[in-house]
C-alpha cells in the first residue's frame, strides 16, 4: 500500500532536505525539474540518462548523470540505492524522491517500490499489481464496460505462440488501428520490431499482414490490440490528468483539446499544442474510474470525441505524469507540488481544478497555420499564445543561455519534423 506518512515535517524544509531525481531525458524531465525550482526552490534535480540531452545538461537546475544502461532495471535500482545512501550519509534527514519520464520508467519504479522505499526513497507511483492489471488494455476496456465508460470497439489477438499464425482479415474492418496491449514491452521486444511505431494507422489486410508478421517473428508476446477507428483530426483527442488521494479519491483535475500532436512515428500521440478545456463527461468518467481501483497519484487519459454519436472514446489510462502534464502547471496547479505535498509533506489536499486559460505549446506558431485544420480552435490558440507567456515547458528565464539556446533549437526543429512527417505525407502516417 502507498505511504503517505510525512517524511517532511514542513513546507519550508522542502528547499533543504527533498533530493528529486529524474529518470529520462525528455520534455517531461524538464517539466519537473523547472517546477521544482518554482514550487519549492529547488536548486539541482538529480538528472539519470542513457544519453547527453544538452537542454538538460546544460541547465543550472540540474546535476546530470550519465548513466549507459539506465534503462536496464538492476542498473537503475542500484544507482538509486547509491544516491540515497550517498545523502544518508550526508544527512539522515535528507528525503529522495524519483521520478520517471516514460511507461518503462513508472513500470520498473512501481516493480521495486518496496526495495526502493526501503532504501528511504519516496516512490510516487501505484503498487505494482495495481499498475500492471489497468496497463493492460483488456482489462482496461473490461473496467470502462463495468463503469459505462466509452472506449472503441476492440480486439483482441495474442503474439505470443499461442497466437494464430495468420488473422481473420475478412472480418476486420479497414482503416483500423493497431497498437500493443503492453507498451512498455513492446517497446522492449527483440529484435525490435520492424517499422517500430506506438500506433499503427492500418489502411489495407495486406499492410496489417506485414505488421503481424514483424510481431510474431519478435519476443513481444503479449496481446495486440486492433480497433475501429474513429474518425476525426488531431482536435477531436483530448487529454486528461487526474491527481487522487491514496482512497482514490480526485484530489485535482486538469485536461484539454488536443491541437495538435506529434506525427513522428515513435512519438506519434504525443500532445505538442493543448488548449485547456473543461468536458463535464471526460472527468466525471475518470473520476469513476480512479475510485474503482483505489488510484493514488497521478494518472493521464487518453480520449478522443466520436462525431459520429458524440461519445468521448477512452482509449487508455498512463499511470504516471503524462509528457505533456506541464498543461496542469498552466491551468493553475504546479503538477509537482501535488506529489510533493501528499507523498512528502502527507497533506490531504482539497478537491480543486486547474483550468485557467491555457496554451500548452511546443511548436512554432507557423507549424499551427500550416496544420490545423480549425480555423475557430487555430484563432483560439495563437490568441492564448499572444497571453500565456510560459506555454513552452522547455523555455525558463532563470535558466542559463545554452540551456534556454538548445530549448530554441528544439523549438524550431519541429518545423523540420512536421514537414517530413505531416506536411510532406499529406497528412498520412509515415509508414
Amino acid at each position: 500500500m502507498t505511504n503517505l506518512k510525512p517524511r517532511i515535517a514542513h513546507k519550508e524544509e522542502v528547499r533543504k532536505l527533498l533530493k528529486p531525481i529524474v529518470v529520462g531525458g525528455d520534455i517531461l524531465a524538464y517539466s519537473y525539474v523547472r517546477e521544482l525550482n518554482r514550487a519549492f526552490g529547488i536548486e539541482q534535480t538529480i538528472v539519470l540518462a542513457a544519453a547527453d540531452i544538452k537542454m538538460l545538461s546544460t541547465s543550472r537546475f540540474t546535476d546530470y548523470r550519465l548513466i549507459p544502461d539506465v534503462h536496464d532495471a538492476e542498473v537503475l535500482y542500484a544507482t538509486l540505492e547509491d544516491i540515497a545512501a550517498e545523502f544518508a550519509r550526508e544527512n539522515p534527514d535528507i528525503v529522495p524522491m524519483v521520478f520517471g519520464c516514460d511507461d518503462c520508467h513508472a513500470r520498473m519504479l512501481s516493480e521495486a517500490k518496496p526495495r526502493l522505499e526501503a532504501a528511504g526513497i519516496v516512490v510516487p507511483y501505484i503498487d505494482f499489481d495495481l499498475l500492471d492489471d489497468i496497463t493492460q488494455k483488456r482489462r482496461f476496456y473490461e473496467l470502462c464496460e463495468e463503469l459505462d465508460i466509452p472506449y472503441p470497439k476492440t480486439w483482441y489477438f495474442d503474439c505470443s505462440d499461442a497466437g494464430p499464425d495468420e488473422l481473420p482479415l475478412d472480418e476486420l474492418p479497414f482503416p483500423l488501428i493497431a497498437k500493443p496491449s503492453n507498451s512498455a514491452q513492446f517497446q522492449d521486444a527483440e529484435p525490435t520490431v520492424h517499422g517500430w511505431r506506438k500506433i499503427y494507422e492500418i489502411e489495407d489486410a495486406a499492410e496489417m499482414t506485414e505488421v503481424w508478421k514483424s510481431l510474431r517473428e519478435s519476443s513481444y508476446n503479449n496481446l495486440m490490440v486492433l480497433q475501429d477507428f474513429i474518425p476525426g483530426g488531431d482536435d477531436a483527442i483530448r487529454t486528461l490528468t487526474t491527481f487522487s488521494n491514496a482512497e482514490g479519491e480526485v484530489r485535482c483535475v486538469s485536461g484539454g483539446v488536443v491541437c495538435l500532436q506529434d506525427h513522428d512515428p515513435t512519438a506519434i500521440g504525443n500532445p505538442l499544442c493543448i488548449l485547456g478545456e473543461r468536458e463535464d463527461a471526460i472527468v466525471e468518467c475518470a473520476k469513476r474510474f480512479v475510485k474503482r481501483v483505489g488510484y493514488c497519484g497521478m494518472a493521464n487519459f487518453d480520449i478522443k470525441l466520436d462525431e459520429r454519436d458524440g461519445s468521448f472514446r477512452f482509449f487508455e489510462v498512463n499511470t504516471r505524469c503524462g509528457r505533456n502534464t506541464y498543461y496542469m502547471s498552466l491551468g493553475g496547479q504546479n503538477f509537482v507540488e501535488l506529489m510533493v505535498r501528499q507523498f512528502v509533506l502527507g497533506e490531504d489536499i482539497p478537491y480543486h481544478e486547474a483550468y485557467e486559460p491555457f496554451v500548452y505549446c511546443c511548436v512554432p506558431a507557423y507549424v499551427l497555420k500550416r496544420s490545423m485544420e480549425n480555423e475557430s480552435r487555430l484563432a483560439e490558440a495563437l490568441g492564448r499564445l499572444r497571453v500565456n507567456k510560459e506555454s513552452y515547458p522547455l523555455h525558463y528565464t532563470p535558466d542559463t543561455f545554452s540551456h534556454n539556446l538548445w530549448a530554441k533549437i528544439m523549438f524550431m526543429n519541429q518545423i523540420r519534423k512536421f514537414k517530413k512527417f505531416y506536411w510532406d505525407t499529406k497528412g498520412k502516417q509515415l509508414k
